[in-house]
């Protein structure tokens, strides 16, 4: 039997200057959502002056992966590094509205936009 290989979820990271730019693939869901926030917490322990997380790629969250961005958040607020999320799908962004999370979370339409703050 064929075993399905999960693409990592974050696809890749770049910088912009001190600015760290997260590009997220896929579904995020409980069998991915541990290795996706100890990915983004590594990047925060490279010290970026902000992190943009683009979830541009992302037809699906789940509650976990919401609560890796939170944790994401957390740490980052201690640390003095803004975090912004960019890009959200419809489905995602509803996810952010009906927790009320688009109130805590920065959100923009694009990577561009949220880089420009």
């Amino acid at each position: 039997m064929k075993k399905d290989v999960q693409k990592r979820p974050i696809a890749a990271v770049r910088w912009e200057g001190q600015a760290a730019v997260v590009s997220v693939t896929g579904e995020i869901d409980l069998s991915c959502s541990g290795e996706f926030q100890d990915e983004l917490l590594d990047v925060l322990d490279d010290k970026p002056g902000s992190i943009t997380v683009d979830l541009s790629n992302v037809p699906h969250m789940d509650s976990s992966g919401i609560a890796s961005l939170i944790k994401l958040l957390g740490r980052s607020r201690k640390a003095s590094v803004p975090v912004r999320l960019a890009g959200l799908q419809k489905r995602v962004q509803s996810l952010f509205e009906i927790t009320r999370l688009d109130k805590v979370f920065e959100i923009y339409p694009d990577v561009t936009e949220a880089l420009a703050k």
